[in-house]
């Protein structure tokens, strides 16, 4: 396989101490891919600033502009979670674009995968608003592009993170062109995303809520993403899967009450890419999101990259939850009959 990733400097240089999402994750990461000889492996794919017209497909001209500005006379909060310092700006759009130039590539073929290692995230950033650490959209700003400029029709947003990305849901509610599918803990932050928010008008069935109560783990999401996204996936016949990879429902994670294993979000990772070498020819795209136990992160984005290349290894030094897991068969049964899928 050739696997893709995309890392430049400018992002580290949105960077806040004492912020849970701060450079240091991006530094971990890298300095695990480099140790484990994984980084010698892949393939670079260089960052551009996204353009204007694509950044504007997703964000309000406005909204871009007060970025821009808070930026520049230094920084700022743009609400109490949400930090600018004088590289966000460009952070951000080298973050977008980065995700453009990969997406590019893999449907150009010249990569067969990959994953953006991109910061700030952008999961929660709305067309007027950022929020939940994230500036701009990178994962819905690659989808417009997709859409507009390479004729798709169909993409598939996979998004895994342990918080709902609002801001992804909302910029495709009316659309079929997107479908878009969660897992999170419900009820947390953002407080939306519950399984009855299934789309709008043209949109209607095409997102995918699975809100999951504190305490789920591997074999709660593995029943999802086997009973839920496998048979929604190839029903919808995606040309292309996007992943918004937040690796922050660890159980170990300080921020959130779920209990995946790095060995579980690897067996998610893997259940992605089979669902895209069967159904896009193999065309699948990882863009980092959330996860604040620095080890994890590493060694999660590690196993992400391992399984993209083809390997059959996992690394997880942590091992399984100590934690027994909740069920969600009841839910489960719910999603399945809202979504017609019994």
């Amino acid at each position: 396989m050739t696997t893709g990733y995309v890392y430049e400097p400018v992002y580290l240089e949105h960077t806040l101490p004492g912020h849970p999402e701060n450079q240091k994750r991006l530094l971990d990461i890298m300095a695990l891919l480099q140790e484990t000889g994984t980084l010698d492996r892949l393939q670079k794919v260089p960052a551009t600033p996204v353009s204007r017209e694509r950044l504007e497909r997703n964000h309000t001209a406005s909204y871009i502009e007060q970025v821009r500005r808070v930026a520049e006379r230094g920084g700022g909060q743009l609400d109490p979670d949400t930090y600018v310092v004088s590289r966000s700006y460009e952070a951000a759009l080298m973050a977008a674009g980065g995700l453009v130039n990969l997406t590019g590539a893999v449907l150009d073929g010249t990569m067969d995968n990959g994953f953006a290692l991109v910061r700030p995230p952008g999961h929660h950033a709305l067309a007027g608003r950022g929020m939940g650490f994230c500036l701009f959209n990178n994962v819905a700003i690659a989808a417009h592009y997709a859409l507009a400029e390479r004729g798709l029709e169909r993409v598939l947003i996979v998004d895994f993170d342990v918080h709902h990305g609002n801001g992804t849901q909302d910029a495709f509610y009316d659309s079929p062109a997107v479908l878009y599918f969660s897992t999170h803990q419900y009820p947390y932050y953002p407080g939306t995303g519950y399984w009855q928010d299934i789309g709008h008008g043209a949109g209607m069935g095409y997102t995918v809520n699975v809100p999951l109560r504190s305490g789920v783990g591997d074999t709660g999401y593995g029943r999802i993403f086997d009973e839920i996204l496998a048979p929604l996936a190839h029903r919808y016949q995606p040309q292309l899967i996007l992943v918004s990879a937040g690796y922050d429902a660890h159980w170990a994670d300080p921020l959130a009450g779920m209990l995946l294993s790095i060995t579980g979000y690897a067996s998610l990772v893997r259940r992605l890419k089979t669902l895209a070498d069967e159904l896009c020819a193999g065309k699948i795209v990882f863009t980092l999101e959330g996860g604040y136990h620095p080890q994890v992160l590493a060694y999660a984005v590690l196993d992400t990259f391992k399984v993209l290349l083809g390997d059959e290894d996992v690394e997880d030094p942590l091992g399984p939850s100590p934690r027994g897991e909740v069920s969600i068969s009841d839910l489960l049964i719910e999603i399945k009959r809202m979504h017609n899928l019994e």
